[in-house]
């Protein structure tokens, strides 16, 4: 093997040097000084995003179990895309009292979680799956658990690491049976030697009861809420915009690479899943008065729209999937952002009742909130609605004309539940508001970054032609 060919791994390596190059900073800073290191991973993340835009050839590394194309690229510039935002909108948060010795754990954990993210999606078997997902999983547990003197953020690390382990196992018991009926454990082997044995059966819904649980599909999302609730705010909206894009990413990879030959099943599969996470994730929704329990349900129902095109299982339904997850990262994260920046400001205010008559005091974040909310529920004319159309589109052709009606269903109760918010900042009158702050400018530019990407995303054409021109392998 020649050492060109570890450039391949151009998104790794770069990843790595940034975590090497913090623990150094970690090491030789004095803690009056550390600080710094805030600045220092922002500039070198920004970095990384922009090389991982730059030309990369296609090839595989250790005989197959790693690959790389260019759709792997954008899945891992998008993951990038994301990261950087969180790192951006975490720096006033980790300039609080409370957070000042820990800066440099959230962003090496961060870190640490995104190229196990990698290495997954550019999996070709699946040991190399599932050490890149496990990489990725244990070290967001410990940021969960990243406030220690918190109890609900203690138990939220505790929830996420027994899940993640229960789910784990679950997955590693059917990939074991995969690689028993078949001799395999690379996808494109896998494929060609999945006949649908009863065993091969039972073997794959192992496997997708575990990413069921990743990816929080009903009836596997329970832990999801008090997650998201316990653990800080710039944590949670990490867990839930790049963890579970990475998750959505391989999951449809793996289902038109290795078990394409079963389709008709995992298309049933995924028609009962979808309907039910779209469903129980809105009713749940409307009920919720804390925000990130809010944006909790909010995700689960999201994961329900995006499943709409992993079962179509076309080229138009797996480059909407890739669309979709970039359209809500900008979305979620823009949500997550003004939520971060409150609690900043009020010393931990994350209830909507919080926010009834924002707008008159702080008109700029609620405007924002508002966009954000529109592009979650799929109003236009902001990215969120060319995202649904997509994914509408695609479940269309493929005669999904029952799964389309109840989509269109849920679409019609999210609104409701997404305008509430709106509702209260815009409409409802307080003699309580939250008072007028100024948000610092690493916060200002995080929700800039969030503002034009549900923008510029949802009317630049050219980005969902690009995407759409990828070969999925199907």
């Amino acid at each position: 093997m020649r050492i060109e060919d570890f450039l391949l791994m151009r998104h790794e390596i770069l990843l790595t040097l940034v975590t090497v190059i913090l623990l150094v900073l970690e090491i030789f800073l004095h803690d009056d000084r550390k600080q710094v290191i805030r600045h220092w991973a922002i500039v070198l993340m920004t970095l990384v995003t922009v090389a991982g835009f730059l030309s990369l050839p296609e090839g595989t590394l250790f005989g197959g179990m790693y690959q790389t194309s260019q759709l792997h690229q954008l899945m891992k510039n998008i993951l990038n895309i994301g990261a950087l935002v969180v790192f951006i909108q975490g720096a006033k948060w980790l300039n609080l009292e409370a957070n000042r010795n820990k800066v440099s754990e959230f962003y090496l954990l961060i870190l640490c979680t995104l190229i196990g993210m990698n290495f997954m999606v550019s999996s070709g078997d699946f040991l190399m799956f599932y050490l890149g997902l496990e990489l990725a999983t244990i070290p967001i547990a410990a940021m969960a658990a990243f406030d220690k003197l918190s109890n609900k953020s203690s138990e939220a690390g505790i929830k996420l690491i027994l899940s993640s382990a229960l789910s784990s196992g679950i997955m590693l018991y059917g990939i074991s049976m995969v690689y028993g009926t078949t001799g395999s454990i690379y996808f494109e082997q896998v494929s060609q030697l999945y006949a649908g044995s009863s065993l091969q059966v039972l073997a794959f819904i192992f496997f997708f009861t575990g990413m069921a649980f990743k990816i929080s599909m009903v009836p596997f999302h329970l832990w999801t809420a008090d997650v998201y609730e316990g653990a800080p705010v710039n944590v949670t909206s990490y867990l839930s915009v790049v963890s579970k894009g990475a998750a959505l990413f391989i999951f449809s990879i793996i289902l038109v690479t290795a078990f394409r030959f079963i389709s008709p099943l995992w298309q049933n599969v995924i028609w009962v899943i979808s309907v039910l996470t779209m469903t129980i994730g809105n009713l749940f929704a409307i009920r919720q008065n804390n925000l990130k329990r809010f944006l909790a349900f909010s995700s689960i129902s999201q994961a329900g729209f995006i499943l709409l095109g992993v079962i179509a299982g076309t080229q138009l339904g797996m480059a909407t999937v890739v669309y979709y997850v970039l359209v809500y990262i900008f979305s979620n994260l823009g949500a997550f952002g003004v939520v971060a920046a409150v609690s900043n400001a009020t010393g931990g205010k994350e209830n909507m009742d919080d926010y009834v008559g924002f707008y008159r005091t702080n008109p700029k974040l609620a405007l924002t909130m508002m966009l954000a909310m529109f592009s979650l529920a799929g109003i236009p004319p902001v990215a969120g609605f060319f995202g649904k159309f997509f994914l509408f589109l695609a479940v269309a052709e493929q005669g999904y004309y029952w799964l389309l009606t109840i989509a269109v269903l849920n679409t019609i109760i999210s609104l409701y539940y997404y305008l509430l918010i709106v509702k209260a900042m815009f409409l409802t009158k307080s003699e309580d508001a939250i008072g007028r702050f100024r948000s610092d400018n690493y916060t200002r530019l995080g929700l800039a970054i969030c503002i034009a990407g549900m923008v510029i995303v949802g009317f630049a054409s050219p980005i969902f032609d690009y995407i759409k021109s990828l070969s999925f392998g199907l």
